[in-house]
Formats: structure tokens, sequence, C-alpha cells
């Protein structure tokens, strides 16, 4: 009987020991698995990336340039995009959001339709563990910090004000007829983007700043948004006219190409614009878009300043691709300088009647 009992203990150990024996592998493996994963993402090929793209309306001048730089880029790169109109609608945009989820994207790039209303699209870029890069329009502060795989890319919109108000007072120092009433005063016009949107917010105050800062006084006799949209810009325009009068009105501010060539329009219905020195109203834009360049080239167009376009698609897309590779997003993955691990900053560049045709393609 002890041999018996003994026998069944010494089979209950070997058990035992076997049990123990297989856990462990079975931890080692998972831990393989896991770190195999990790090591598969940090260098999985391009070609297995997938970047769900939301741009807040196509038919923005600007933002048709950016979408198709990110294409050429990842064309480049041998990523794919999958990009949609959001329509200027952030519900639409939501959705899209979601559905690029299900589709199983490895990363995200929107173009907000509403900067104030990006924390619920990180929530849903957290939740899925996917990058989101935004583009254009910068979430808030907070907003950015509550995800470590989130970032911006865009340009300071005050650099690109301060270049506008720097066009019009050069202007009016070398064209001492342009104070109309010899009052030493700038009475201008400022056709704005969306309200709220801090492009337009601080493209409209850095303007007028840099105005006065070049020794003349700013009078603002109108203003009033015309959503970045160029048919609005000359309705707009229309009604200023109408309201201060041409003869007054020497100066015409706009926070986009799209709205300065508005105003442009409704100035030429008018006569002006088009060639007479006697007939000329100083106007100026942002972004250098080509149709922007055209009217620099025939005069009707006082200047703008270059929203790099170009390479805010580029670097986008860098960083998305980058990320959704699992790597760290630095100078040498995102191809840019990285401000506080989550921004990049493409920076202005003013366009005058000596430089535009260096921007001409």
């Amino acid at each position: 009987m002890k041999k018996i009992v003994a026998l069944i203990l010494a089979t209950l150990m070997m058990a035992s020991a076997a049990a123990g024996c297989s856990s462990a592998p079975a931890e080692s493996k998972a831990a393989e698995s896991k770190a195999a994963e990790s090591a598969a993402a940090s260098t999985a090929d391009a070609s297995d990336v997938n970047v769900g793209v939301c741009i807040y309306k196509f038919d923005d001048t600007f933002m048709t340039g950016v979408r198709n730089n990110m294409t050429a880029q990842a064309g480049t790169l041998g990523a794919k995009l999958d990009i949609v109109d959001s329509q200027n609608k952030q519900p639409t945009q939501n959705e899209q959001v979601d559905t690029f989820i299900t589709k199983g994207v490895t990363a995200l790039a929107v173009n907000p339709v509403d900067r104030t209303a990006a924390a619920p699209l990180v929530e849903k870029a957290k939740a899925a563990s996917l990058p989101i890069v935004f583009l254009n329009r910068e979430p808030e502060a907070d907003v950015m910090k509550s995800y470590d795989k989130v970032w911006y890319v865009g340009a300071k919109a005050e650099q690109s004000g301060t270049m506008s108000g720097e066009l019009i007072a050069d202007y009016f120092k070398a064209n001492k007829d342009a104070d109309k009433n010899g009052d030493g005063k700038v009475q201008y016009v400022m056709l704005q983007g969306e309200p709220g949107h801090q492009d337009a917010t601080l493209r409209t105050q850095y303007s007028v700043q840099a105005i006065k800062d070049a020794g003349f006084e700013p009078v603002k006799l109108a203003a009033d948004t015309a959503m970045w949209d160029k048919v609005k810009a000359t309705d707009l325009m229309n009604t200023f006219i109408s309201s201060q009068g041409l003869d007054k009105i020497e100066a015409v501010l706009a926070n986009n190409d799209d709205m300065a060539l508005g105003a442009i329009e409704a100035l030429k219905a008018q006569g002006y614009n088009k060639g007479d020195k006697s007939k000329y109203i100083p106007v100026v834009g942002v972004d250098a878009t080509a149709p922007a360049l055209e009217a620099m080239a025939d005069g009707s167009l006082l200047g703008t300043v270059l929203n790099d376009g170009e390479n805010q698609g580029k670097a986008t897309v860098n960083i998305a691709v980058a990320a959704a590779q699992g790597k760290e997003i630095t100078k040498d993955t995102a191809g840019y300088e990285v401000t506080d691990g989550k921004y990049v900053w493409i920076p202005y560049v003013k366009v005058t009647a000596e430089n535009y045709k260096d921007f001409q393609k």
C-alpha cells in the first residue's frame, strides 16, 4: 500500500512540475509576441500604412493645394491615403472619422471644420490607439496634451497678419497719393474669415497692428466675414463700396486670397484695379494661391503671403506615416523641426511684386 501511495504522490509531483514548466514558456511566448508586434510596427513598410484624411471642404482653393501635395507625398512614400470632403459640416466629419476607424485605417489626418470640436476626434483616435495629425486649424492646447499620439502641422497666423499689414504700409510709404485725403491715416476695409477661426482672428489683429507699427494710424471703415469665400467676398465688397464710397476706401485687407480676389472682382466692376493708376486701391491676401499670383502678374492684387501648402501637406503625411509605423516623431522622421514634440510650424513668406514669380509653377 505504501508503495502505491508513494507512486501516486510521485506522479502528482511530476504532473505539477510539468504544468509549472509549461506556464513559463507560455508567458515568454506572449511577451515575445508583444515585442515582435512592436518591432513590426516600427519597421512596417509604408505600403502597409493607410491614412484616413478629412478635409474641411474640397472647394477651398488653399486646401485643394494642400491635399494635392498630401497625395503626392503619399505616393513618394508608398503609403495609401483615403481623402474625404467634410463639406464644412462638423457632424459629417465626426461620422467620417468613425467610418475610417471601422475600415481599419492605421492613422488619421484631420483638417477640422471647427477647431474647438477637435476633442471628440482625439477621443475617437485614442480609443482606437490611432495616431492623429491635425492640419491648418490648430486644436486648443489642452486637447493637444490629452493624447500622446496627436500632432499639429500649420503656420503661425500672427506672422501672416503682420506681413499683410506690412505690405499695405510699404505701399503707402512708396506712394504718397495712396493717402487720398492726406490725413496720414489708412482708411481700410477688412474681409474676414470664419468667425472663431484662429487664423481669421490673428490675421485681422496683427495686420492692423503692423500698419500702426509702421507709423500710420489705421482707421477701420468696415469689416465683416466672407467665410474665406470668393463669391461671398465680392458681395461683401460691393456692400462696403455702397456704404463707404470708393473715394474713402484706401486699402483692402483680406484674411485669404480667395476673399482678396472676390474684392478685386467688385473693384473691377467699378473700373478700379484694371491698370489705371488713378483708379487703384491696394488689396492684400494670404496663401499665395495660383490665381492670386496671376492677379499679382496683372497688377490687380498688391501682394499676398505664402501659406506653404506644399510643406504643410508633406509634413502631415510624413508624421502620419511615421507614427503609423510606430516611429518616434522627430525632425528625422517628420522632415521638419518638431516643437514640444507635437507641433510642426511652417513659416510664411511675404510675396511682393519683386518676388512673386519665384512662387509661380
